[in-house]
Order: structure tokens, then C-alpha cells, then sequence
């Protein structure tokens, strides 16, 4: 690895590594980071070389020539060169480069967009196999996926009291008859999150699914108060 002065090192408890440095960074060893970043630079994976990280920014580009495997990338530019890879779920930047013979999978614009695609797919999610070696991923799974307290809020409900109440209000909003079919489906996207008990999702979409809908009832205003009243405590 061809590292500038001004380095930082860090080593988290899942014993992967942290890096930022204020110039161009060169990755020629395989390894498993947390964060990669280079402030006002640009990162190169080199060929067959195997990167894993949860996130990845650069000031100007990241250049991958052999694999990487994240999360999130951000950088101006990312350019993947012959018979490079990467598994990218959510890339945001100015100017993709892809080669001919380059293999990018993922490409998700941002965390919102990712959550409703998986909503609409979790009953094939959950019947992925058990046996998959996720390695150092199952880590990064738990910090998307945050349990639901039940610390009481000043008026005396539990914050599962209110998800339960906004969950049992958009059961019956999204049977209404009188639902068409656009705000049936924002409906049914926050009421996919809440069933699954991605909060994560819930809080990032919403508000802005109650702002589409065309006729918004009371029970779709009460449901409203109850998430807020959760995410606000």
C-alpha cells in the first residue's frame, strides 16, 4: 500500500481497518476496511487485488482495476478498468467509467431508493439460504437493521406503542376500496418496513410516501403522529 503523510490508521472491534489520508491512496494488498477515504485525492485498487469495505470516498476518483466489495462509494469519478469488479450498492458520483470487459453490480443512487427495492422483494429475501458466507458483512447487516426500543415517551406510551398503532392504522388504510392504486402503494411501502421492523427504511421514506397521496384520511394522519412521535423520542 503506497500511503501519503498525514495517514490515519485505525483498527475497529470487527478488526477491520480504518483509513483516511489527505492524498492519493494505493490499495496493492487484498483486506477487509471499515472506511477508506481520501480527502482531497484519489484511491486505486490494482489489479487482483480484493477489497471489501463499507464505505469508500475520494476527493477526486477511485479507480479500480482489481475487486471491490462496498456499501457506499462516493467520489467525483469511478472508473472500473478492464476485467475489474465491483459490488457496489449504493455508488454516488458526477461520472461512471465503466470498460468493456469491467463488471459492475449494484449501482443504487442512494440508501432510499435501495430500501424500497428491497421492500418490494422481501419475501425472496427471506428465502435466501441460511449457509451463505457473508464474512464480514453480517456486521454491517446489524447496523442497518436497528432493533425497536421500548424506552417510555413523556406521554406515557412505549415507542413500540407507537409503531404498533401506525402499523395496525396502515393494515386498514391499504384495504380501503377507495385507495387508488399509486396511494395503495406508498402505503404498502411504509407498511412493508414496519412489518419487517426496518426502522432505518420507515424513517427515510415516510414522509415523503404520506406527501404523495392524493387523499390522505384520518387514519393516514394518525399513523403519521405515531411515527413522528417514535422518531422524535
Amino acid at each position: 500500500m503506497i500511503i501519503p503523510r498525514g495517514t490515519e490508521i485505525k483498527l475497529n472491534q470487527h478488526g477491520q481497518l480504518s483509513i483516511k489520508t489527505p492524498g492519493n491512496l494505493v490499495i496493492q494488498n487484498s483486506g477487509n476496511y471499515s472506511e477508506i477515504e481520501s480527502t482531497n485525492g484519489s484511491i486505486r485498487i490494482e489489479e487482483n487485488v480484493s477489497v471489501e469495505a463499507v464505505s469508500v470516498r475520494a476527493g477526486q476518483a477511485c479507480f479500480i482495476q482489481g475487486t471491490l466489495t462496498a456499501w457506499k462509494v462516493h467520489a467525483k469519478r469511478i472508473s472500473l478498468e478492464d476485467k475489474a469488479k465491483a459490488f457496489i450498492m449504493v455508488q454516488e458520483s458526477e461520472h461512471l467509467e465503466l470498460a468493456r470487459t469491467a463488471r459492475l453490480v449494484g449501482n443504487f443512487a442512494n440508501e432510499k431508493e435501495l430500501y424500497l427495492m428491497m421492500g418490494k422483494f422481501t419475501p425472496q429475501l427471506k428465502e435466501l439460504p441460511t449457509a451463505m458466507d457473508l464474512g464480514s458483512h453480517a456486521p454491517l447487516a446489524e447496523s442497518r437493521t436497528p432493533q425497536i426500543p421500548a424506552t417510555a415517551s413523556p406521554a406515557g406510551r412505549t415507542e413500540d406503542d407507537h409503531l404498533k398503532s401506525a402499523q395496525a392504522l396502515l393494515e386498514r388504510e391499504v384495504t380501503r376500496p377507495d385507495l387508488s392504486p399509486a396511494d395503495a402503494e406508498a402505503v404498502r411501502e411504509v407498511l412493508y418496513g414496519l412489518r419487517e421492523r426496518n426502522l432505518a427504511r420507515v424513517n427515510l421514506i415516510f414522509r415523503d410516501a404520506f406527501r404523495e397521496l392524493t387523499r390522505p384520511s384520518d387514519g393516514i394522519r394518525r399513523a403519521w403522529e405515531h411515527l413522528e412521535a417514535h422518531f422524535r423520542a
